[in-house]
């Protein structure tokens, strides 16, 4: 089996679970204990902070460990709006291709609080144009939450530009990069917070991390003890938290390299597929996308039935967003990039490791694609 679905999740990096062993076993202590043990765990617990907020371009204190990215960008989105609406700012900006953490996150806070929320178009590949932010952004704004890259086309937003926006503007900006850490460069996005999840990365499912500067008020959404400054109570997961840091540490210093390599390698992979299959059209943006993420749409077939014929094959991928999983409905992200809803069902999406693959591996994967295709049309 050839696994092609990394925008998923990724297995664990021997180095990574080398790492965590200790914190899972010898050094087992909890971080808040005053005793040898809880001040070994809790030593390690800020030296991850400190790498996490290295690579993101953030202060130590600046970073919130949390369960993952679903649970970053919920903080992130609830917090920070929840926190502004007793200074009379009860407006959100999102766009209509964010994942579903964003999405139902805003849902909630305009059933349950009132906040009005806005959505900012996109093009056809799913860019969001500087100028149509700027008009959604409205004197009561409180935040703007943007994905950096989209988790199912691929596409990278300009975050500088969003940026420059929401400064002139002085609104929060958010940025779900849990797509984009480990690819693109986080140290200089100008966002206000940043989500990032673990097992993207080569760490383990369950832990993330917000970083949120110290100037943007938060509302914690879990409380108790009053951990993590406050900010989300509960017992650290001081193994995770180390497991974050050192694949986040491994996957920055291999970034730009890899990065080359595997962009060339899936380039190859879209060129052979578009030539292979008459059907395929490329989804997102062609320039300002992922390196390892090619998505396609092949029309008159089902994007499911495409997908076991290719797992016949020996090929994983998927339909798009795994949160989605069991849903028949076509992809809100494909619908807002104007996809026709019956188009959009043929989705496939796939997403390569950072391992190398065998020189002629893009020519003989789009050849199975071909393949795959042919036998559903039959």
């Amino acid at each position: 089996m050839l696994y092609l679905d990394h925008a998923a999740t990724s297995p664990v990096r021997p180095e990574v679970l080398d790492a965590m062993r200790p914190y899972l076993t010898s050094v087992f202590g909890n971080p808040s204990s005053h005793h040898t043990a809880g001040e070994a765990a809790s030593h390690a617990l800020k030296d991850a902070r400190r790498r996490v907020a290295r690579v993101l371009g953030m202060r130590s204190g600046d970073v919130v460990f949390t369960g993952g990215g679903t649970e970053a960008n919920n903080l992130a989105v609830k917090g920070i709006v929840l926190a502004a609406l007793a200074r009379g700012r009860r407006h959100l900006v999102v766009s209509p291709i964010e994942h579903e953490s964003i999405r139902e996150s805003a849902e909630f806070l305009r059933r349950f609080h009132g906040v009005e929320v806005s959505s900012v178009a996109v093009d056809a590949v799913g860019r969001i144009d500087a100028d149509a932010l700027r008009a959604a952004i409205r004197p009561d704004t409180a935040l703007v939450s943007i994905g950096h890259a989209n988790n199912e086309i691929g596409t990278v937003q300009d975050a500088a530009d969003l940026a420059r926006v929401t400064r002139e503007s002085g609104v929060a900006l958010h940025l779900d990069a849990v797509q984009s850490a480990g690819w693109l460069p986080l140290h200089d996005l100008g966002a206000d917070a940043v989500s990032i999840a673990g097992h993207k990365l080569g760490a383990p499912k369950g832990i993330g991390a917000l970083a949120v500067r110290g100037r943007v008020p938060l509302e914690p959404l879990l409380h108790g003890g009053g951990q993590e400054r406050g900010r989300r109570s509960g017992t650290e997961n001081v193994a995770g938290a180390v497991a974050l840091a050192t694949a986040l540490d491994l996957a920055e210093a291999e970034r730009e390299p890899t990065a080359e390599r595997v962009g060339a390698a899936t380039a190859r992979f879209v060129a052979a597929v578009l030539t292979a299959v008459p059907q395929a059209r490329l989804t997102g943006d062609p320039v300002h996308r992922l390196p390892a993420t090619a998505s396609f749409t092949f029309a008159g077939t089902s994007g499911e039935s495409v997908l076991l014929e290719l797992e016949r094959r020996g090929v994983i991928s998927s339909s798009g967003s795994a949160c989605a999983a069991g849903d028949d409905e076509p992809s809100p992200v494909l619908l807002a990039c104007g996809v026709d809803p019956a188009v959009a069902q043929t989705s496939v999406r796939f997403t390569f490791s950072r391992d190398p693959l065998p020189s002629d591996a893009p020519e003989r994967l789009a050849a199975l694609v071909a393949e795959s295709v042919r036998a559903v049309l039959r």
